[in-house]
């Protein structure tokens, strides 16, 4: 299993995370246990760029027309209802299935922010979501920073220092309003920056967000817009199946759909590097917690997979 990374707003509560907000800390294993806060080890910020640094190294370099095989340092941002253990569990799991092996994409970094673990903590979960994102937005104007540098240095060499690793997000649920946070904060951190892509890829699953975000009528200082302006691609995989966010469309009152559940509100009308894919028929029928299923079988998490490398055009 390749090195865990961990990068958390969680406060620490003896050997686990806990379930509120605190400083950001870094964590790296090569531990097959991820249990306990025994089987990490807390390094500095400093420490955990040239770690991650070190790796993207080691990534094969490829010629422009082969860019599908590039590697990726992406991100997973977990989503409501997940305590640190749930968290981790899933990360390990898409470790193992697209991060690891000779068809790994990559290395996989977890953010792990302050989910409640508690079906009757949605609110309170979304509370910690709006908190959350300025502090994942600290990881991106960081990351930033250090591609604005390389790119210097790739300009100055005549590209033989160019970044070897593509970025990408994968976010579920809830994790994906953090995410929607996150981006908008650092768009704003980073005067809306025009001449450098942050993320290349970016996945939405079963995405706890309006579904008109994405609008393009919406004014450019709106959130949907600003992570328009720092992302190269925007997918989210919906389904009409996902019954949790029915509930939570309900919880809200505003009046807006979930895009994990209903797709964009307007696909003709939205910036047009944002698109949706219904998942729906590539579910198994007999599939049960629909609201994270994605994760949890290979037809899907094959799709996920081609979304990331950017081979999703046309599959449905």
């Amino acid at each position: 299993m390749p090195t865990a990374m961990m990068i958390t707003n969680r406060n620490v509560q003896g050997k686990q995370l806990g379930l509120k907000r605190a400083q950001l800390r870094c964590y790296v294993s090569d531990s097959h246990q991820l249990r306990s806060l025994s089987d990490w080890e807390e390094i500095s910020v400093a420490d955990f760029r040239e770690r991650l640094v070190g790796i993207a190294s080691h990534f094969p370099s490829v010629e422009e027309e082969q860019n599908e095989k590039q590697r990726h340092v992406s991100f997973f941002i977990h989503g409501y209802n997940n305590d640190w253990l749930d968290a981790v569990k899933r990360y390990r799991k898409l470790q193992a299935d697209l991060y690891s092996g000779r068809s790994s994409l990559g290395q996989l970094i977890l953010f792990t922010w302050p989910s409640n673990g508690s079906t009757f903590g949605y609110l309170p979960d979304r509370e910690d979501a709006r908190a959350s994102g300025p502090d994942l937005a600290e990881v991106f104007v960081d990351l930033h920073d250090h591609l604005s540098k390389m790119q210097r240095a790739a300009a100055i060499n005549g590209g033989r220092a160019a970044c070897r690793a593509k970025i990408s997000v994968i976010a579920h649920s809830m994790g994906n309003y953090v995410l929607q946070k996150a981006l908008a904060v650092a768009s704003k951190r980073l005067n809306n920056p025009q001449l450098i892509t942050l993320i290349h890829q970016v996945a939405m699953v079963a995405a706890d967000v309006d579904n008109d975000i994405f609008q393009s009528d919406q004014p450019e200082e709106s959130d949907g817009s600003l992570m328009a302006n720092l992302c190269y691609r925007i997918g989210a995989l919906y389904t009409g199946r996902d019954e949790v966010l029915g509930a939570s469309a309900g919880l809200k009152h505003f009046g807006k759909r979930r895009l994990g559940r209903s797709g964009l509100a307007d696909r003709d009308a939205v910036h047009d590097n944002v698109f949706d894919l219904d998942v729906t028929d590539v579910l198994p029928k007999n599939a049960k917690n629909i609201h994270s299923a994605v994760f949890e079988h290979d037809s899907t998490l094959e799709v996920l997979r081609l979304l990331l490398v950017g081979r999703d055009r046309g599959l449905f």
